[in-house]
């Protein structure tokens, strides 16, 4: 089959205008490694692809024009027939009365030619919230201080930070993803470019609450990583995990103690994948290679061999592994039912990144699903002129499809576990992903359609399931009909000010503000509030060589646009609390206050286009958890947000 066709039938475009309207063609060199990395899928020749149905409501089907009637076809659920009919004309009425959930459809048509393919029964919406409006604190948890943590933040200071929050009227707290790394690779820690999707990040365990715990470290040494200025992953990392060690030897030697049968069923509970994440930790510690360059026994996950290694001479490996996992969940945990005891109406609400690295277990864990050699970005923009490559693996369309999305949603639900809403980084990912091959400038990617309606069905099945709110992170260049459709799936809209302007550059005013969305000042892409103010983010990109895509005369004219429409609505001032106020009288349902604005800090968390030039994802906050409430003006914040306010805070 001709590149350019075989390209088309696996849904790559290989033509496409970027955010600066350029016509842009793939590379053809580019386009054959992306056309090889996407497994085969079933061809449809009876119906065009996966069948979603919204409970309750009619679906009808147009058979192809090559399906010869009448077909056959029989619903099953695992290996259950759960419906079946015959179809004796083109278009085919499915059963309205189907139970939400995850099916094959099988279909024979007259000449024999069988088709397999997955159907998704969803609830007619994402689960929405049962609350008006309200407000959440968010946080870089890594940056925060403690006379008592590590070096950096850890689920003890996050329990704190939901106590502070309610005392504030905050609904609950909004965190950086909080996905696995890697515990050997302890310099990798952008929380954006994850090990697993699936799992946590250990270095956010408190030490000290951990069963098995008996001694730390120095404390000289303790004092030097608590003062430092920057997160000390390296340190932090050098401390913890021969602390955990020591914890778990201490626990396995208490095997009749109550915590013993808490985590025999969390291991019960998170059963065979577990299992595997933890065949692979095991094993990447013994190769210390990429996945694809190991044994070749052990470049695919296999049940029969990860189970013989784990009841083999690294079993005890593998329980630590899985011990430090339920650590990290059990805390976790604690703090969600902290949220909710406090009378939260949203609790936690973490991120999810758009991607993993290629040489993670996710990676491993699911090669149909997730190409390693392309990494997920986006084409040129004013704000990025030669485009992005963010380095991350990310789904494909045949592979999810072959797999009944199954990996979507288990991705999705793990993100779920302890969450009351949770944010899809990246959300157009789910309408199509710009692909980028190894080795290949980021202008040289393409963009991949995605099975739209499936992944949002299956993103509503998980909503409901879990009772959590959907934020879709839709910035960039969005194609037309993306918002008003995932809107009908009930997923919420992410409204960030400083893009909040309409064709002349005027800001919006408070009544654009769609109800169901987040509205926040900013990102952590994004300058701080304080830093916009300054120009600080300008005077920083610049000194990094780097063009910031915005002159000092047009920020003047923004920062007059926006004093304008604070004073529209009887706003005199334009500090941070003035900015606050004004995203609170808004209809959105849900703001989003960062502590860094809050605190006054002009430097952002991560400058994108950046890796070593500028400390991302390592700055702390400029006071201890334990000042923040003297640092900041509490009555001020809440007269801004008094109108959400919550009665955990009165």
């Amino acid at each position: 089959m001709d590149l350019y066709k075989e390209a088309q039938y696996l849904g790559i475009l290989t033509e496409f205008y970027d955010g600066q309207g350029q016509r842009r063609v793939t590379d053809e060199a580019a386009l054959k490694i992306i056309v090889e990395a996407f497994p085969r899928p079933t061809p449809h020749r009876l119906l065009s692809g996966a069948i979603v149905i919204r409970s309750g409501q009619p679906v009808r089907s147009r058979l192809s024009e090559a399906a010869q009637l009448p077909v056959v076809w029989t619903i099953k659920r695992g290996d259950v027939q759960v419906a079946s009919g015959e179809a004796g004309e083109a278009l085919v009425e499915w059963p309205a009365d189907l139970p939400v959930g995850s099916y094959r459809l099988e279909l024979v048509d007259a000449s024999s030619c069988r088709e397999d393919l997955p159907l998704l029964v969803a609830p007619e919406k994402a689960f929405g919230g049962d609350f008006d409006r309200g407000w959440l604190l968010a946080v870089q948890l890594y940056g925060i201080r403690s006379g008592r943590n590590w070096g950096m933040g850890d689920f003890t200071d996050l329990a704190n930070l939901i106590e502070l929050g309610a005392k504030l009227g905050a609904d609950g707290v909004g965190l950086n993803p909080l996905h696995a790394l890697f515990d050997d690779r302890p310099g990798d820690f952008s929380p954006y470019a994850p090990n697993s999707r699936l799992f946590l990040n250990a270095l956010y365990v408190d030490v000290e609450q951990a069963p098995g715990f008996r001694k730390g470290p120095d404390s000289k040494v303790l004092k030097e990583l608590r003062q430092a200025e920057f997160v000390d992953y390296k340190g932090v990392a050098a401390l913890k995990w021969p602390a955990l060690r020591a914890a778990f030897k201490a626990f396995m030697a208490m095997p009749d103690s109550a915590e013993a049968a808490e985590f025999k069923t969390y291991r019960a509970e998170r059963g065979d994948l577990l299992a595997r994440f933890t065949c692979f930790e095991v094993l990447r510690h013994r190769f210390q290679q990429p996945w694809w360059e190991w044994p070749a026994e052990w470049r695919e996950p296999d049940a029969a061999r990860c189970a013989a290694l784990l009841n083999g001479p690294d079993r005890r490996e593998a329980d630590f592994v899985a011990y430090v996992q339920w650590l990290a969940e059990r805390q976790l945990r604690h703090c969600k039912e902290l949220a909710h005891r406090l009378g939260m109406k949203v609790g936690l609400y973490l991120d999810v990144a758009v991607g993993v690295q290629s040489d993670g277990f996710d990676a491993w864990n699911e090669q149909g699903a997730i190409s390693r050699t392309l990494s997920v970005g986006a084409p040129p923009d004013p704000l990025n002129t030669v485009g992005q490559n963010w380095g991350l693996a990310g789904f494909n369309a045949p592979g999810l499809e072959l797999k009944n999305f199954e990996p979507f949603r288990e991705m999705v639900r793990a993100s779920m576990r302890h969450a009351g809403a949770i944010r899809l980084d990246h959300v157009l990912g789910l309408k199509r992903l710009y692909l980028v091959p190894h080795g290949f400038p980021a202008k040289q990617g393409a963009y991949v359609q995605m099975p739209f309606d499936a992944l949002l069905a299956a993103t509503a099945l998980e909503s409901a399931a879990n009772e959590c709110i959907v934020i879709g992170e839709d910035l960039g260049t969005v194609p037309e009909g993306f918002r008003e459709q995932m809107a009908d799936w009930g997923l919420w809209s992410y409204k960030v000010m400083i893009f909040e302007r309409d064709d002349n550059a005027r800001f919006r005013d408070v009544d654009a503000y769609p109800p169901n969305a987040l509205v926040t000042l900013n990102t952590h892409d994004l300058s701080t509030y304080a830093g916009w103010r300054s120009f600080g983010d300008l005077t920083t990109k610049r000194g990094l060589d780097i063009d910031p895509g915005e002159t000092d005369e047009e920020r003047w004219r923004a920062l007059g646009l926006w004093d304008e429409v604070l004073r529209h609505n009887a706003i005199e001032r334009n500090d941070v609390y003035s900015a606050i106020s004004f995203l609170s009288r808004t209809r959105s349902r849900l703001l989003a206050i960062s502590l860094e604005d809050l605190l006054g800090v002009v430097d952002q968390p991560n400058i994108p286009g950046t890796i070593d030039e500028h400390p991302n994802w390592q700055r702390k906050m400029p006071v201890a958890i334990e000042d923040i409430t003297g640092a900041i003006d509490a009555e001020a914040l809440k007269v801004a947000t008094a109108e959400r306010i919550s009665p955990a805070g009165v």
